[in-house]
């Protein structure tokens, strides 16, 4: 029986992208380590600590269900996905468990590993946002002294997955509610664990490796 005292995490992975500055079909079903993106990501949210994971899919939905090995994970479509990803956020905070806090994944963040996920879970504080972070490799490289760069995953307390839906619009997913409530947030250094970067173009396709 579940233990109603403290609320669980589900993760959901945003996989619904086309992937069309990539040209290579939805970002759910690039080849990673001998297998589909996303089960790699799924398998990370579970492995570190989730409750249950809601992937998001939509383009190439049917294709990512015949393909992709998602034993354990709940799947729910946004027929919308062009919209933006604030869409798929929405659909899948409405299909956690409303008690939960959720953890938000992309699809497209190959170097996630379960340390991350349980690292962020453990951190995690009643009431706010806890979010990875990671060396700001860019500013360093201009002279800057480096610091660092929020990313995903990032976890949304059970107690404000209402306020950051009611801001979520278009393709900026909860980043107008982090902006508005930046005491709320703690950032949590994952850099000797990943880089935090996206597959987002044809040059970041080494991240695959």
């Amino acid at each position: 029986m579940r233990n109603t005292e403290a609320a669980g995490t589900t993760g959901v992975v945003l996989a619904a992208g086309g992937g069309a500055r990539l040209g290579r079909g939805p970002k759910a079903l690039l080849p990673y380590r001998g297998r589909p993106l996303v089960e790699a990501v799924a398998e990370a949210l579970l492995d570190g600590g989730c409750r249950e994971v809601v992937v998001v899919l939509g383009a190439g939905a049917r294709d990512v269900l015949a393909a992709a090995r998602l034993d354990g994970c709940r799947t729910v479509v946004n027929h919308e996905w062009q919209s933006g990803m604030g869409s798929s956020l929405l659909l899948g905070n409405a299909a956690a468990d409303p008690r939960d806090h959720v953890m938000i994944a992309l699809v497209d963040q190959p170097g996630l590993s379960s340390l991350a996920v349980a690292r962020l879970l453990a951190s995690h504080r009643p009431g706010r946002v806890t979010a990875a972070a990671y060396d700001d490799g860019a500013a360093a490289a201009q002279g800057g002294d480096g610091g660092l760069r929020r990313g995903h995953p990032l976890v949304i307390d059970a107690s404000l997955r209402q306020s950051v839906a009611a801001t979520v619009m278009g393709d900026a997913g909860a980043r107008a509610f982090l902006r508005s409530h930046p005491e709320l947030v703690d950032e949590v250094d994952c850099s000797d664990l990943s880089s935090g970067l996206d597959v987002d173009t044809p040059e970041q396709l080494y991240l695959l490796d």
